[in-house]
């Protein structure tokens, strides 16, 4: 079958050679054919040597989002490949979990496409005109082959208005409706009715787990606590005492519902408050922490914001290390893909610095397993996270 070919400017081929998967409308010379977003194009170099193909829009700045050298011709084929090669990866890296990120866009050779699945619930964010026009081949795969009783969408407007698609959300099967997930040791419970993205922020469930090391016996602050993973994990990792501070009212109603949950008698708080405003009251009235865990949302969404949000984690860290104990261990992450972790890790320690803090870094990481990264796309790695030890 012959499809509509994008034909490349000259010299435009060597960053899709080199493994990224996507080609930006200003990179395209010529369009051979008419095809409409979210149709299928085959991709050339300028000297007529083909690059594979992809799904075109010629509405969005990503004019086409690349599938990989698999693709023979059936779509279909070429969706269960990538949705059950995805689901395997998943397995092996948590055979003990129903729920975890099923399929992350880029890195699973999906364009646009984020899967998450809560036991047999599957919740999507469909982010390119190419995953759009194929949900029916999607949600069919996802039914007949991994069970799926519920498929409904949580779309972000962003995305997709970058693509210039519909912001509605779709039930395709089932409904929406509660599941209690495990990310393996604890319980939580998804009310998609209310839930922020997809429901769940599997992207940091490693991390989560990882800090439960630190907080045997001490007094820990979740700060930016959302449902409650990072503290729940420090009641886990037995915390003598958690505080749990969030700015909105019904994340932090689902932290005490998922402390009460699981069971958890360890002392502990719920406190609905500006983050900032409550680490500037802890200076005020000497309250100091063990363990700090700050996971805030993106500071930078776009360039544009990068040098607010950098003077933003600047200050954020320092008014956490102002009420850290000494020793102490400061948890900070950053999700904005525009910030690198050597502009965190700059941050970090500049704040350390004006407090002639004694910080050294014992630990860095990226997601979650289930967040793969594609070594050619560093847009694929977005997520920091870095655990400093004050001496």
């Amino acid at each position: 079958m012959s499809y509509p070919k994008a034909i490349l400017k000259h010299k435009e081929d060597r960053r899709i050679k080199a493994g990224h998967q996507w080609v930006f409308s200003n990179e395209i010379h010529s369009v051979e054919g008419t095809p409409a977003p979210g149709e299928i194009v085959q991709v050339f170099n300028a000297s007529g040597h083909s690059l594979g193909y992809g799904f075109y829009n010629n509405n969005s700045l990503i004019a086409v989002r690349m599938m990989d050298e698999s693709f023979q011709g059936n779509l279909e084929d070429y969706f269960r490949t990538k949705i059950l090669s995805a689901y395997e990866l998943r397995k092996s890296c948590y055979p003990n979990r129903d729920s975890f990120r099923l399929v992350f866009s880029e890195s699973d050779r999906l364009p646009g496409l984020i899967i998450d699945k809560y036991n047999l619930t599957f919740v999507m964010q469909v982010n390119s005109a190419g995953m759009e026009k194929n949900i029916g081949i999607i949600t069919s795969i996802l039914v007949n082959d991994l069970g799926a009783q519920n498929i409904f969408t949580r779309n972000e407007k962003y995305f997709r208005e970058l693509e210039h698609l519909n912001i509605n959300d779709t039930v395709y099967h089932g409904a929406e409706g509660i599941e209690i997930i495990s990310d393996g040791t604890i319980r939580y419970e998804i009310d998609f009715s209310n839930s922020q993205k997809t429901g769940f922020y599997f992207d940091q469930c490693d991390n989560r787990s990882f800090i439960r090391k630190f907080c045997g016996s001490k007094k820990v602050l979740d700060a930016f606590c959302n449902q409650g993973g990072f503290g729940l994990n420090a009641v886990y990792g037995l915390a003598e005492d958690v505080v749990f501070v969030d700015s909105s009212r019904t994340e932090l109603q689902k932290a005490q519902n998922n402390f009460n949950l699981n069971g958890f008698q360890t002392e502990h708080a719920f406190i609905e408050s500006d983050v900032f405003d409550f680490l500037e009251a802890c200076a005020q009235r000497g309250e100091t922490y063990d363990v700090i865990i700050i996971d805030p949302p993106a500071f930078a969404k776009n360039k544009k914001s990068k040098f607010s949000a950098l003077k933003g984690y600047e200050k954020l860290n320092r008014m956490a290390l102002s009420i850290l104990r000494k020793p102490g261990i400061l948890v900070t992450s950053s999700c904005s893909y525009h910030i690198s972790k050597e502009e965190l890790f700059e941050a970090v320690g500049i704040a350390g610095n004006k407090l002639k803090k004694n910080l050294r870094l014992i630990y860095y990481n990226g997601a979650s397993l289930d967040h793969p990264v594609l070594p050619a796309m560093p847009e694929t790695s977005y997520l920091k996270f870095a655990v400093y030890f004050n001496i």
